[in-house]
């Protein structure tokens, strides 16, 4: 045990003081240390509940056998974040959570360590610290938030965001706004719908690091807590059988989890996550794998913000598992992989069945015949971006306009809700990538705008940025390489035309190679936009968004 390090012999009698110190007795001292690394704050809605949580694990360590240690580490809210310097920072959190957990469990010489997480950055970043440790380890998330109630109409904070667009419409009133606000978030935990941190929750209980109801389980359900229990009692077996992270983080395994996303229509994040957190296990997991996939793995579950199943529907028909049970049976599952269960993937399903065929459809019967995402390439993306096709209109599936070019995110939403895009447009964001913006904004509140207002029939948006999992429409992102590598978006001109062409993954500017060759050869590349702090040095060591956006790749 690493812990022997820290605590063990007669050299060791000031580090047991100082365990002392905090009244911690020689058989706590004696027994395995767990890091309980807790996410908790007071800033977002899917964390505030995590000291209950972290309670419940302990519960479960000290049953075990095991001395649970708490230690926290940071999260960024991206709803409260959203549209402005904030959300330049949600995304480079991912990395300093990551870190920090580093340092923490190598000073400290943990055995083994409970990830309680929840939210968008917080759930890969401590994934990718548990690869980059491989402790003995497993996650406990804090669970999705119910659903709110506008009248007899199922809402949730995406509905917000539209509404703001349907208010400067005139489609909705400011007094329908505020009563909207008062009912879409009802409590805890993170924010209803299939958006980035439901989906990287069902993704960890995909890959195998966390268990059966882990993505699913709603924060409020008693079950939660039983769940928080069973964690904190399994890690100790991990720790016992010596089952490790990188025993579970296989190729097959993140196959698995692509599976599950193109199934579930999850967040067009997750490819940034996925391929982040493989990047860490040594997996190779290039961005063609994930449209090989989607061309395989139909659709089956409808979810927010596509469609209108909700984390509680998922829930109550089976959860990941059931998803996992069906797309089993299709021969699309890596039923061998490790999970931390201690069973494998076909052991875990072998008696799941779906509960709802409404809210889970047979492989016969799907949503979409194609996964959730598709990955475009062409003259615009080079080198490929990324579009949530279950969540697009089936009449923009193929869209060729005019550009409307703009050099940020402010720029962009302030067009929109001026009124000045109109139908038939494509909306171009640049500078927003992983070192223009830096940080690589989410886009919620432009898209939500134009959905909002009626637009998102007519009007696209690219962007070398990214979206929200909450995001509907033909929004198109992490367009790479980004305007400030002097990738192609750089030289797009106001009008220029673009044409998108999702089923046959295509995206290209439509102007002659010469002139594009002569665009790009006259770029010079801007200024940073910041000069010091953490996001300066992110800027610098940043991958881009096909890579997965590590930083010190």
């Amino acid at each position: 045990m690493p812990s022997i390090e820290a605590k063990s012999g007669p050299e060791r009698a000031p580090h047991r003081a100082l365990m002392k110190a905090m009244g911690y007795t020689d058989d706590e001292i004696a027994r395995p240390w767990v890091g309980i690394v807790n996410s908790f704050n007071e800033i977002i809605p899917g964390h505030i509940h995590l000291k209950a949580i972290a309670d419940a694990v302990k519960a479960g360590v000290r049953a075990a056998g095991g001395t649970p240690i708490e230690f926290p580490t940071i999260g960024v809210c991206d709803g409260i974040a959203m549209n402005h310097v904030g959300m330049k920072y949600s995304l480079p959190s991912r990395e300093l959570i990551a870190d920090s957990i580093e340092i923490m469990a190598y000073a400290h010489q943990f055995d083994a360590l409970v990830f309680i997480c929840n939210c968008d950055k917080i759930v890969p970043g401590m994934l990718i610290a548990a690869a980059r440790l491989n402790l003995p380890s497993i996650f406990v998330s804090g669970g999705p938030m119910l659903s709110g109630w506008w009248g007899d109409k199922r809402v949730d904070v995406s509905s917000v965001f539209e509404a703001v667009g349907a208010v400067k419409a005139g489609l909705m009133t400011e007094s329908e706004l505020a009563s909207l606000e008062e009912t879409a978030c009802p409590g805890c935990g993170s924010c209803a719908g299939m958006f980035t941190a439901n989906s990287m929750n069902c993704l960890t209980e995909a890959l195998g690091m966390g268990l059966p109801g882990h993505g699913t389980i709603p924060a409020v359900m008693a079950a939660r807590i039983r769940l928080a229990k069973w964690a904190g009692a399994r890690v100790m077996d991990l720790l016992r059988n010596n089952i490790r992270p990188l025993d579970i983080l296989t190729r097959e395994a993140f196959e698995n989890a692509v599976t599950v996303d193109m199934a579930l229509g999850g967040s067009t994040n997750t490819v940034l996550h996925l391929t982040a957190i493989a990047h860490e296990a040594g997996v190779p997991l290039e961005l063609g794998i994930f449209d090989a996939i989607s061309r395989r793995v139909p659709h089956i579950c409808n979810m927010r913000p596509g469609g209108p199943s909700n984390l509680e529907d998922l829930h109550r028909a089976g959860g990941v598992q059931a998803v996992m049970k069906v797309l089993d049976g299709g021969g699309l599952i890596h039923r061998d992989c490790m999970t931390v269960t201690g069973r494998t993937v076909g052991e875990n399903i072998a008696n799941v069945h779906v509960a709802n065929s409404d809210t889970i459809r047979p492989l016969d019967n799907p949503f979409h015949k194609e996964g959730g995402i598709a990955i475009l390439q062409g003259s615009l993306a080079p080198n490929g971006c990324v579009v949530k096709q279950s969540a697009v209109r089936q009449e923009m599936l193929f869209h060729r306009g005019r550009s409307r070019v703009f050099d940020s995110e402010e720029q962009a939403t302030d067009a929109i809700l001026s009124g000045r895009i109109s139908p038939g447009d494509v909306v171009v964001i640049r500078y927003e990538g992983p070192r223009g913006g830096p940080g690589m904004r989410e886009m919620l509140v432009p898209t939500s705008a134009l959905a909002g207002m009626g637009l998102d029939s007519t009007v696209a948006l690219v962007t070398d940025g990214r979206f929200s999992g909450a995001t509907r429409g033909a929004s198109i992102g992490h367009v790479s390489p980004e305007a400030a590598a002097g990738g192609p978006i750089a030289v797009v001109q106001e009008g220029d035309e673009i044409e998108i062409d999702i089923p046959h993954r295509k995206i290209n500017l439509c102007v002659p190679p010469d002139e594009l060759a002569k665009r790009l050869a006259s770029w010079t590349p801007p200024e940073p936009a910041f000069k010091k702090g953490y996001l300066a040095r992110y800027s610098r060591f940043v991958s881009s968004g096909d890579k997965g956006a590590v930083a010190g790749a």
